[in-house]
């Protein structure tokens, strides 16, 4: 059998952490988050996983085809020249997709559930038609589209934000297709949810499957850190949630890396995953936050609903909160104050910032404001032979630093 990936492209909600990496390698509980769907489709039983893939496909395909091996399957890259949309890939990907009359799923790659890929299979054989869609509930439905059905789960049509009460269910990012889906999609920009469903359910052949336990999508940060408190109590439910011998100081649910290191009365949860080599001085307080490897967090400092990137160094007395996020290599300096503050990687921060705001430097700037990829690619070699450069002669983040407003906050 086989599944289909829409891993898509820049990750520009989650930046600045997808400004080091590919947005499916970001670690989600210190695990990448496209392992999550790898690992739940291989253990349904998937032999073929196909990724669409619009941006930086060399560093995902070298990280991705280690997996392949390890897990003994068959990993595909679909290449998009221009983004597709969330149709469009399909058709892109129509020879591997078509290979034989099995069923396939598709995944948002943000997506991060149970995946009853058991569940789902065995619902779509029961109504034999041409798609299933998993929804789930939602607690306010006028800020979704939501999916209405009957009491079998065939879809009678999708309604975009009601302004009343037609349905709490929208849809959760997950299907299983038959092969003959690929006849309605032309390889093209489209969208599955408004240009291909809409069909779909007008012709009877699309149905819903209720999604039991959490869901979440974790493609931006506020949301990464909610599902992060999801999953760790997903993981509890099951007994799988591991703290090794850091249990004194842990305060409800906490996920560590075996590699970890805690001084003395620190107090970490709840809602907190801490990456491989992090260490984590005396006194500290941590909860609902995301550590990632190789970072430091100094003495006496308190961290709430942040995510901070690799190889971070987090000063003493530091206070930041409010879904801060720091990218890569970002040192921040004793006794700041941050609130919703987002700093790209190799910044220095050494004033605090009362405000939600983007950190970067002045060339980040430019980089970002500029239309062309020849100019960004120019800018960006110049930025890393001068971190290089200035790192030789010891100094470790050397840019002058711009403070913007962050409008999303």
């Amino acid at each position: 059998m086989k599944a289909l990936i829409l891993v898509g492209g820049y990750g520009t909600r989650l930046r600045p952490l997808t400004l080091s990496l590919p947005k499916p390698l970001v670690e989600f509980c210190n695990k990448p988050m496209i392992l999550h769907q790898i690992h739940a489709l291989v253990g349904f039983g998937v032999k073929h996983i196909i990724l669409a893939v619009s941006y930086r496909a060399e560093m995902l395909e070298k990280q991705i085809k280690a997996q392949a091996d390890i897990l003994g399957i068959r990993i595909t890259f679909s290449l998009e020249d221009e983004p597709l949309g969330t149709a469009g890939p399909l058709a892109l990907a129509r020879n591997y997709l078509s290979e034989d009359s099995e069923p396939f799923f598709v995944l948002n790659s943000d997506i991060i559930c149970e995946f009853p890929f058991d569940e789902l299979y065995r619902f779509h054989k029961t109504h034999g038609q041409e798609g299933t869609l998993v929804v789930t509930k939602v607690e306010e439905p006028s800020k979704y589209g939501v999916v209405v059905y009957d009491q079998v789960g065939k879809i009678e049509k999708f309604v975009e934000k009601p302004t009343e009460f037609v349905s709490n269910k929208i849809n959760a990012g997950i299907y299983i297709f038959e092969p003959s889906i690929l006849d309605r999609i032309e390889l093209k920009p489209t969208s599955i949810e408004k240009e291909i469903f809409p069909k779909m359910a007008a012709d009877n052949d699309l149905y819903a499957f209720e999604l039991a336990g959490f869901w979440m999508d974790v493609g931006q940060p506020k949301d990464f850190i909610t599902g992060t408190g999801l999953y760790l109590n997903s993981l509890k439910s099951k007994q799988a949630l591991p703290n090794g011998d850091h249990q004194q100081g842990i305060v409800g649910n906490v996920l560590i890396h075996p590699s970890a290191r805690f001084g003395a009365n620190c107090r970490i949860g709840p809602n907190v995953s801490i990456g491989e080599n992090v260490v984590i001085e005396d006194g500290v307080c941590i909860k609902r936050c995301t550590i990632m490897s190789d970072s430091i967090v100094r003495s006496h400092s308190w961290l709430d609903s942040c995510i901070i990137g690799w190889k971070c160094r987090i000063g003493k007395w530091v206070r930041m909160e409010n879904n801060c996020v720091l990218g890569e290599d970002v040192v921040v300096n004793d006794e700041i104050y941050l609130n919703g503050v987002k700093v790209l990687p190799n910044k220095e921060i050494s004033k605090s910032v009362a405000e939600p705001s983007v950190i970067m430097s002045r060339l980040q700037l430019l980089f970002f404001q500029t239309g062309s990829l020849l100019l960004r690619f120019v800018l960006n070699l110049f930025e890393i032979l001068a971190i290089i450069y200035f790192k030789s002669l010891g100094i470790q983040h050397y840019m002058m630093n711009t403070i913007l407003p962050d409008e999303k906050q």
